[in-house]
Parts: structure tokens; C-alpha cells; sequence
């Protein structure tokens, strides 16, 4: 099992890096990019939301507050969408190496999750440039990054799954990243929404998450939480209920239908 083990992280060590050449090859900055765009969406909605349409007025650190979201949610989306094409994408290999499966969904999650872990410099930079005091809670990032990696990896396991059989899946979801993205917080503080509206936004568990990250890394009373919020007991619960459900059903679809890839990719 040991030999077993090592040879599936050496597969998937290999598939990471062939997927981070593959992605940038003829590009003049490379992987730049992967920084570059998502620094350019912040540009864009920072100059909107702080100037053209104020938003934020009386949050410290709206920057920062602004980038980690973005980073987050470029993560999920980026993920998800490879995570989404990755069997079909590698269907000549599936059909003349007998490899996990499975190893193929993760190599294009890691491969977002690098790209992750080099925005997240950036955003303790902007963090710094602001004057942000790190204190204690900065520690509490690691499990909120561990959950986002993981409730990543099962939606990437289902969509997988799905798009073997439905191509039209890819559409659908990018449709519904598009709208996640306004439902998520990634640009308004909670706090400006009304209080009775606040606890239902934490039925999505990105926003669990996000807000939950921004609280680490700024420690404000304005990042309201579903800890601080006036959910009750069953909503506090509720999100990550939703990871595990989803998780649980991702990887057991996938495992089921993991043995016909070969045929329908």
C-alpha cells in the first residue's frame, strides 16, 4: 500500500506540472496570469464600488477585505471548471493507461490551489501596504482554506461526473458561477444588508467561507460571520452540512461511475 501511495503522488506531482505547462504554453507572461486577472478584476470593481458606487463606506480595509474574496472565489471557479472538464479532457490517456481516476480531478484542483497560494501573497502584501494587525486569529485561515479545498474537490468530483455524460453541464455552471458571484458577498459587506436578510446568505457555503477568511486575516467587527450573525443553531450548521452532503455524493457518483469513463470520454 505504501509503494501504492507513493507512486499514485508521484502520477499526480507529474499531472500538476504538465497542467501548468499545458495551460500558459505561448504565453508571453505565463504564469503571470494566474495573478494578473484576478488583480485586474479588483482593480476594476475597487474603483466601482469605492468610487463610481460607494458600497463599503466604513469598513477598514475594503482593499484587502475586496482581494481575499475575489482570490477565494477565482479559486472555486477556476477549480470547479477545470475540475468539470478534466476526465474529458484527458480521455486518451484514460483510455490507454489504466490510472485512478480520481487523481485526475484532484491534479486540476492542486493545480488551482498553487495558483491560490500565490494570490494569497499578494493579498497579505495589499494586507501590510493597509496597515492590517495580524493577531491570533490569522491561524483560524488554515481550517477555512482546508474546508474550501475540500468542498471544492466534491463539487469538482460531481461536475466531473456529470459532464462525461452531459456536456451541457459546463454552461450551466459557469451560468451559475456568474450568479454565485453576486450572491456570495464578494464585493458588499454583510453588514450593510438588512439584518433579517444576513443569516440567509450563509445558506451558501462560499460565503461561510469567505467570511470566515476575511475575519482571520482583519479581525473586524464589521466581517460579519454565521458565528456572529443571528443564525440559529440549525442555520450555523447548515453549510457544512451542505460540504459534507456534497463531498459524500461527489466522490461516491464519481467512484460509481469512474469504471465508464473509458467508454463515454
Amino acid at each position: 500500500m505504501r509503494f501504492l501511495h507513493e507512486k499514485n503522488r508521484a502520477i499526480l506531482s507529474e499531472m500538476v506540472r504538465t497542467d501548468f505547462k499545458v495551460r500558459y504554453q505561448g504565453s508571453a507572461l505565463g504564469y503571470l496570469w494566474s495573478l494578473l486577472k484576478p488583480l485586474a478584476i479588483f482593480s476594476i470593481m475597487y474603483i466601482v464600488f469605492t468610487v463610481v458606487w460607494p458600497v463599503a463606506k466604513g469598513v477598514p480595509h475594503y482593499e484587502v477585505y475586496l482581494l481575499l474574496g475575489i482570490m477565494l472565489w477565482n479559486f472555486f471557479t477556476e477549480a470547479t471548471i477545470l475540475g468539470a472538464s478534466s476526465i474529458v479532457s484527458h480521455g486518451s490517456l484514460i483510455r490507454k493507461i489504466n490510472i485512478p481516476r480520481y487523481l485526475i480531478v484532484i491534479a486540476s484542483t492542486v493545480s488551482a490551489l498553487i495558483n491560490l497560494g500565490l494570490s494569497l501573497v499578494v493579498v497579505f502584501v495589499f494586507a501590510l501596504l493597509s496597515r492590517v494587525q495580524f493577531d491570533w486569529h490569522l491561524l483560524t485561515l488554515i481550517p477555512v482554506l482546508l474546508e474550501l479545498f475540500i468542498f471544492t474537490l466534491g463539487v469538482a468530483f460531481l461536475l466531473a461526473t456529470l459532464y462525461v455524460k452531459f456536456r451541457d453541464i459546463s454552461y450551466i455552471w459557469e451560468i451559475l458561477l456568474q450568479a454565485g458571484m453576486y450572491g456570495s458577498a464578494i464585493i458588499f459587506p454583510l453588514v450593510s444588508v438588512s439584518p433579517s436578510l444576513q443569516k440567509w446568505f450563509f445558506l451558501n457555503p462560499m460565503v461561510q467561507i469567505i467570511q470566515d477568511a476575511r475575519y482571520a486575516l482583519l479581525h473586524s467587527p464589521e466581517v460579519l460571520t454565521i458565528w456572529s450573525s443571528n443564525a440559529g443553531p440549525r442555520l450555523t450548521i447548515f453549510p457544512f452540512a451542505v460540504i459534507a452532503l456534497i463531498c459524500i455524493v461527489g466522490s461516491v457518483y464519481f467512484k460509481k461511475k469512474s469504471k465508464y469513463f473509458a467508454e463515454n470520454v
